[in-house]
């Protein structure tokens, strides 16, 4: 690791430990050439994953999207911001241990809707409208039929 104060790309490391928040390690380092003190931060390297929607297009994979996607769905419901992090954690992972480089959106939804539906039935129907795409009364009545547990 070159030091950032005088190039030298000795150090040793001082002290090591992990971040939950990004699953990193943080290293304190000195320069062995001039003795200064820095901080660096090491990453898995992952694959790029994309997305291929309904149109064909491809982008980049990004956790946030389902993030925001879902937290749209819970609104006003009770579900805790840790149940939606656990949810995108999940389908993050799942996705990543897959090793695929691409993946459709239709999975994906329906990944987020699997997690959702033992949580809150309602956000799991609002998830499913917006993903579903129903064109009318009687697909969503249908899809209600099908899919929610008369069990209360």
């Amino acid at each position: 690791m070159k030091c950032l104060f005088c190039g030298c790309e000795n150090s040793k490391v001082l002290d090591s430990r992990s971040t939950e928040e990004t699953n990193s390690i943080r290293r304190r380092r000195e320069c062995l050439g001039c003795g200064k003190r820095f901080t660096t931060y090491e990453t898995i390297e992952t694959t790029p994953i994309l997305v291929i929607k309904n149109d064909g297009s491809r982008q980049p994979f990004d956790i946030m999207k389902i993030k925001s996607g879902i937290i749209k769905a819970c609104e006003k419901r009770p579900v805790s911001l840790n149940q939606i992090d656990q949810i995108c954690m999940d389908i993050d992972r799942q996705i990543q241990n897959s090793l695929v480089q691409e993946i459709s959106s239709k999975e994906i939804g329906e990944m987020v809707m699997e997690k959702l539906k033992p949580i809150d039935q309602v956000a799991y129907v609002r998830f499913a409208s917006v993903y579903r795409q129903f064109q009318d009364a009687t697909n969503f009545i249908h899809f209600l039929n099908e899919n929610i547990d008369d069990n209360r």
